[in-house]
């Protein structure tokens, strides 16, 4: 008789089953889901009720943790098709990564779309940088690329991301976001400056997940044969669908009418064959600490020039599937920047080496220890470890050639063994004193201020009133803190900021919010208000005055 379960393509049925015939988890026909088994018809209910029990226990575990950054996204399939080249060049001569290898070779691939720091079910408008994840199933494992929309990050060092994480996610006391909370830490946080510099514009809110550009924000390495390496920066450059932002105003109008809008944008473009397609390129950096730079190439608060360091297309990737279960194909979708396949390998860069621990600790805590034994996370290649046992494992990955008795290695009694193959590896020189010390070249405002002077008309006034009212409920040293910082930008920058708030950005006189009027009603009485919003206070009275009074029932 044939061994194990198939679930529900298994074709064994038993007397009066076929294949659309409910059963339970233990294989055991539902005769009867309507009704609970009780003493008449009226109750009260057994304990023996298994169908129920084992429906309902296994309903109020259905979901795992959500992510503690990232928790709201969606996803589809498809396929990275690579050139062979960077830019004009075999990409062989950078890289022995096979996914780069052989034009016109397809690799399937899942990408989860997100944004950061709001909760599951929050309205996808929300001023926050999107998540743009991509997992590529190369023939020689799995490799993730974890990114963001945007090019740049709020901090350059990992110890201060759960700091940062703490003062955009809700008070812990009212849970509510705080736009006081949030500038109190980015008024203290002087590289933040570039990155709020586009979050505020309209390229905080992208129209849709599909009209939005990914970076990898960090810097890695690749290696070619001969064990050389360079920085590598990636990115994906929407083709076909091209890029849309959106105002302040323009999403608070489709947030009132559809807070999914992103989600339900890129799952209809899929169903009706219209495929979003992207670009990824790549700057490439020799391997060195670039001290002509004014910058450090590690800092991932800033942006390589791109008439310094162009970018190479190495190939295009499509996504034309949406997923058959979002639960099963996105929910436990699980990425780690430490996933890289043979070629490519990390850099110095601070942020990078603190992701690499916290996202793949992170899926072993929220969906298990064997997450990826689930077919969405799963190689698509021969896997074989000593790796066994822990929660909900239902496989051994070791083959049936190898000795059974045997979970360790080294051993000479048919166990598994290391690759015989050899390959040249990177070895770059490394010293100095071990310290906790910032880098050197921070330049924290100059890129900002060029981004500043770069923006349209339109963006630049949004920019401007995005802040302003999101420092309008701030105490007057964080709203005096941000003009100081802002300043340093541009001079325009942090006066127009200044000027919106009705202060003086030379005054030294303490000014409290209390004094400063509002664009529209009244400030919270403690505390800022979301991000993007202009009327928190005005919101919680309206609904009390607007409420249509109801006799009790």
């Amino acid at each position: 008789m044939k061994q194990g379960q198939e679930g529900a393509k298994d074709k064994r049925f038993s007397e009066e089953e076929n294949e659309n015939t409910l059963t339970t988890r233990q294989g055991h026909p539902v005769r009867n889901n309507q009704n609970l088994r009780t003493v008449g018809n009226r109750g009260p209910s057994t304990l023996e009720n298994y169908d129920f029990i084992e429906k309902i226990s296994h309903f109020d575990r259905e979901r795992v943790p959500e992510r503690v950054v990232h928790a709201r996204g969606t996803g589809a399939h498809g396929y990275f098709e690579t050139y062979g080249k960077a830019g004009d060049e075999p990409v062989e001569k950078y890289t022995r990564a096979k996914v780069f290898s052989d034009a016109g070779k397809r690799t399937p691939v899942l990408v989860r779309f997100s944004t950061v720091t709001h909760q599951q079910g929050s309205p996808e408008t929300l001023r926050d940088p999107r998540g743009f994840a991509v997992k590529f199933y190369t023939e020689d494992g799995n490799w993730d690329l974890v990114g963001n929309n945007l090019k740049v990050f709020f901090i350059r060092d990992a110890m201060k991301f759960p700091d940062l994480i703490h003062a955009f996610k809700p008070d812990p006391v009212t849970n509510i976001q705080d736009s006081e909370r949030i500038f109190d830490f980015i008024s203290n946080t002087p590289e933040a400056m570039n990155m709020i510099t586009y979050l505020f514009s309209p390229w905080g809110i992208p129209a849709n997940y599909r009209q939005m550009q990914g970076s990898g924000v960090n810097t890695y390495r690749w290696v070619n044969e001969e064990g050389k390496g360079c920085l590598i920066k990636y990115h994906f450059e929407p083709l076909k669908q091209g890029i849309k932002n959106l105002t302040q105003e323009e999403a608070n109008e489709i947030q009132a009418e559809n807070f999914n809008h992103a989600t339900q944008d890129l799952y209809e473009a899929i169903e009706n064959g219209d495929y979003p397609e992207w670009e990824l390129c790549v700057q490439i950096m020799e391997d060195h600490e670039h001290p002509e730079l004014d910058f450090d190439p590690l800092d991932d608060t800033k942006i390589w020039p791109e008439d310094q360091f162009p970018f190479l297309k190495v190939g295009k990737m499509v996504l034309n599937k949406n997923p058959d279960n979002y639960y099963n194909e996105v929910e436990q979708a699980a990425f780690g920047t430490g996933v890289l396949v043979d070629g490519l390998d990390f850099s110095d860069d601070k942020m990078l080496q603190g992701r690499t621990f916290s996202y793949s600790d992170t899926q072993r805590y929220r969906v298990g220890a064997n997450y990826l034994q689930l077919p969405v996370n799963a190689p698509k290649k021969h896997v074989a470890t000593n790796q066994e046992g822990g929660q909900m494992s239902y496989q051994v990955d070791r083959p049936e050639s190898a000795n059974p008795h045997i979970n360790y290695e080294p051993s000479s009694l048919n166990g598994l063994e290391e690759s015989k193959r050899k390959v040249a590896h990177h070895r770059p020189y490394v010293e100095g004193e071990l310290t906790k010390e910032p880098i050197d070249r921070e330049n924290n405002f100059k890129q900002a201020g060029e981004r500043y002077r770069l923006l349209e008309d339109w963006e630049r006034k949004d920019l401007i009133n995005n802040l302003v009212n999101s420092l309008k409920p701030c105490q007057s040293h964080i709203q005096q803190k941000m003009i100081h910082l802002l300043s340093q930008c541009d001079e325009d920058y942090g006066k127009r900021v200044a000027d919106g708030l009705s202060m003086d950005m030379d005054a030294t006189k303490e000014e409290y919010s209390e004094e400063i009027t509002p664009t529209k009603g009244k400030l919270p009485k403690k505390g800022g208000s979301p991000l993007g919003n202009t009327g928190a206070s005005d919101a919680v009275e309206k609904a009390e005055e607007k409420g249509h009074e109801s006799d009790p029932y």
